[in-house]
Formats: C-alpha cells, structure tokens, sequence
C-alpha cells in the first residue's frame, strides 16, 4: 500500500472462528492522513462491498485492516485499498461505485493503475471535475489526444459525446483551436420535420438539444450565447458541413450511426488545418430508413489501416449513468446474440398421415 506499513503478524485482534480457517491473514496500516469513513464508507458500506467481492473476512481497528483468505484474494483486496487511498489523496470522493470500478479494473488486469484512471482531470466547471470513470474511457481521451481523427463506438450511457465534447472545451481554453464544432445528422429531416411548427432552425432544435445541455455542464451558460454569436462555438446539423474546409478546429460528430457512408465521407473530408475530428455513435441504434446502409457501420473497415485514425469501442461496462443502465445495456446485449427461435410445427389434422 503507498506509504503504509505492513505488519504481518501484527498485534491486531487474533483470528478467531472462522478467521482461522483462511490460509492467510494479513494486516494493513492506512497512513493518519486518510479519513477512514472515506475509505470505509458511510456505515461501512465499502467494507461490506470489499468482503462481499473477495469472499473473505476484513478486520478493522482504528486505522489497521486486517484481511483474511486466500492469498490471491488478500493480495487482490490490499491492491484495491491502495487504489483507494491513493484516490482519496487527490481530494476526491470514493463512493460505492468507485469502489466497484476501481474492483473491476483489478479483476480485468490491466496494466494502468485505476487510481490513475479515475483521476484524470480533463476540465473543471463550477466546482465540478469532468474525468474518465472506467479504462476504456480513459484510453478513449488519451486516443483524442494522440490522433487527429478518433471514433468512440459504443452504446448509450458510455460518455462518447460527453468525453468529446469535455476535450473540446478544453483545447479551446488552451487556445489549441479556435473553435468548436458540434454536428448531428437529423435523420427526419424530410418529410416529418417539415410538418413541425417554427423555423428550419427551431425545426432541426431538438436534434441538438443534447448538445446544448452538454455545454451547459462544461461552460458557463451565461456566456454560450456570447461563444454561439461569434461563431466560436457552433452547433449546426450535419447537412450545414458540406462544402466547407474545417481549419483550426475541434469538430464532433455526434449520432453518426445515423449518416449514410456518403454523408460520412462528406464530413470527414471537411478536416483542415489544425483540427481534430471526433466521430460518436452507437451502431444498434441506427434510425435511417430501411434500405440505407449505416455510414458508422463500414468505415472501420475502410478507414482501420490508415495512420492518425484511431477506433475505440466502448462497451456496457462503461456504462456511467444509472448502475441499472449498464445491466439494461446487457441485457439487451444478450438477447439479441441469441439463437432465433424455431418456428413451431403446425398441428397436425386428426387422421392425417
């Protein structure tokens, strides 16, 4: 554990019962410095979290923790605690979905620390911290910073856009663009939309409206309108890119499961100068008409092996809403890769052969 001490055979409260049943015990000091209702949770609930995933039994005395188990398991569990007093120490919260995080990144055994992972700070608004919360989020930001055209692939609830658009701020705050473009396809913008009350620009409204309240998370909202006006920040449908050459720019593309490979070659033929391009969407949510081919779909195909283009597929495990979310996502997941049923045999008539 970073800056413990480990006091194996310690004078902590001796095995009893069932403790000295386990193969190992081993014993933890968590520095003074660490609030242990932190690292704990309220009620104990982390430490109910930590028994429950390592099957084994945790003794706690003041600031020493006490594991019993196997020996892979307590290893295991100390690593977790050290994650978790190293996050405490940047000044964040640990709640119980850190703790699962956090868990689940050391069961997959990667070679990042998820300590590292959950603390990386992309932008800070009002007091809130914008950061990647699992691994492949992570790599997903480091990709956008390392390659000028980056697709995030996943199914809703990932923070492709989000994470996007988080890196989009703040390539504008450090002046590495000098704007923002933010873009989606209107998928009803035949005949439906034109039935639709208002201007083209409050018609095409709701299509961009999950673009605005992202903004509105990141930038103060009193000066959006300010940015909006003098064509810094722009929001527009995707039909408004054709033509165009996109220089010292931040471009997303936002639902882009929803444009035809033609419209997708047309957007990302806009790059210029200085400009990175982030393309998002979910390839089973795709709502063009029946017949017409995904433009999402294909270009990963087309596009793999040319350098500067990075694809990052994010999964139902980097799922950030709602834990329930991430289950659904699964959910749906599994039901869809199974077998068809086989359509049931007609009865046959009385008498019949």
């Amino acid at each position: 554990m970073t800056d413990t001490h480990r006091h194996d055979g310690s004078p902590a409260a001796a095995p009893t019962g069932h403790q000295a049943q386990y193969p190992t015990r081993h014993t933890v000091v968590v520095p003074n410095s660490i609030n242990m209702v932190s690292l704990l949770g309220p009620g104990d609930e982390h430490l109910a979290l930590i028994e429950q995933a390592f099957q084994a039994d945790v003794h706690v005395r003041g600031n020493r923790i006490t594991l019993y188990g196997e020996p892979g398991e307590v290893a295991l569990a100390e690593r977790l605690l050290d994650e978790l007093v190293s996050i405490i120490r940047t000044g964040q919260g640990v709640t119980a979905e850190t703790v699962e995080r956090v868990l689940g990144m050391l069961r997959a055994e990667t070679t990042e620390s998820p300590a590292d992972v959950l603390s990386l700070n992309i932008l800070s608004n009002r007091g809130r911290s914008i950061r990647p919360k699992t691994l492949n989020q992570k790599r997903y930001v480091d990709s956008i910073d390392k390659h000028t055209i980056t697709f995030g692939i996943g199914p809703a609830g990932t923070g492709k856009t989000y994470l996007a658009m988080a890196k989009a701020v703040q390539a504008l705050q450090s002046k590495n663009v000098n704007r923002i473009i933010l873009t989606r396809p209107a998928v009803e913008a035949g005949e439906r939309l034109g039935f639709l009350p208002g201007t083209l620009s409050e018609k095409i409204d709701p299509y961009l409206r999950p673009l605005y309240d992202a903004l509105h998370d990141m930038i103060d909202p009193e000066t959006i309108p300010k940015l909006l006006a003098a064509g810094t920040i722009e929001v527009a449908p995707l039909a408004y890119m054709r033509g165009r050459t996109l220089n010292d720019s931040f471009i997303i593309l936002d639902e882009a499961q929803n444009t035809s490979p033609e419209q997708m070659k047309m957007f990302l033929t806009r790059l210029g100068f200085g400009s990175k391009i982030v393309v998002t969407g979910d390839v089973t949510q795709v709502d063009l008409p029946s017949g017409t081919k995904s433009g999402l779909r294909i270009i990963q195909g087309i596009l793999d092996d040319i350098e500067d283009i990075s694809f990052n597929l994010l999964t139902s495990n980097d799922v950030v809403r709602h834990r329930l979310v991430g289950r659904i996502v699964a959910a749906y997941d599994e039901f869809d890769a199974r077998p068809a049923p086989r359509p049931a045999r007609p009865a046959r008539a009385e008498g019949e052969a």
